[in-house]
């Protein structure tokens, strides 16, 4: 009897039970304000309001990171907003309609090629060198005499007409793979970079088919500022405009089907 007073009838499954509420909600509690350090504060898509920051349940407590090979140190989140223009208009007035391009929709930054502004500093190895290069600058690198080497194929764009000739190869010094195919563009200088996913190397044709974007579009593609290295802000704006070719290189393509 005295037992029973004293934990009220409770088993210890209920003991359990309960306690594993409690830490659940905790949890939720926890993981509800670490989300909110990056993209915040929220901004509503009609009226362009922002949510306060603060309280309890809004915002975590600021955090310094501490970036690697003395790449300096962040807080987050620190209120900042992204400044950069929105090259797209709103499909319907209301909150959460659709974006359409607005220019040129390979370089507007919307759908599938939307980007993040990352630091304008190259991605780094652990032992701090440049993680992506081409394979002129990776002397110990090379391609396996099993696989075809891209070198010196033509690049065929979407239309079939030749956008270009395979100049290098840029490999991922960490990950030991392939990243980005360049692209020596005709009666030019420019050299352009294409993501080796984007990209169908065909054995047999001896050519590199990239369906993404029409011949003539390869030479607006960003032009890197170091022609042997490739920052992190880089990458995603080389990513954008390809990828923004698989919905608006053609008119067509961003139709329905139906």
């Amino acid at each position: 009897m005295p037992e029973q007073a004293f934990n009220g009838g409770l088993d210890v499954t209920e003991w359990v039970l309960y306690g594993f509420f409690l830490f659940f909600f905790a949890l939720i509690f926890y993981l509800r304000r670490e989300d909110r350090r990056e993209g915040y504060p929220l901004e509503d898509d009609a009226s362009g309001r922002t949510e306060p920051l603060g309280g309890l349940l809004f915002t975590a407590q600021s955090k310094v990171f501490r970036l690697p090979h003395e790449g300096g140190k962040i807080t987050k989140p620190n209120g900042s907003r992204d400044t950069g223009e929105l090259k797209a208009r709103r499909t319907a007035p209301w909150s959460g309609s659709p974006l359409e391009p607005v220019g040129d929709p390979l370089q507007a930054g919307v759908g599938p090629g939307a980007y993040a502004q990352r630091a304008k500093k190259p991605d780094l190895t652990l032992h701090g060198s440049t993680r992506i290069v081409p394979l002129r600058v990776a002397a110990d690198f090379y391609l396996d005499k099993r696989d075809p080497d891209p070198r010196g194929m033509p690049v065929i764009g979407a239309d079939n007409v030749v956008a270009g000739t395979i100049s290098d190869v840029w490999v991922d010094r960490s990950e030991y793979i392939i990243r980005y195919l360049e692209v020596q563009l005709p009666e030019s200088t420019k050299r352009v970079l294409v993501p080796m996913p984007m990209a169908v190397i065909q054995r047999r044709r001896k050519r590199v088919k990239v369906d993404a974007l029409l011949a003539a579009q390869f030479v607006g593609a960003p032009e890197l500022s170091n022609p042997d290295q490739i920052t992190r802000d880089e990458e995603e704006r080389v990513s954008a405009y390809v990828g923004a070719g698989t919905l608006y290189a053609t008119p067509a393509r961003s139709e329905p089907w139906l």
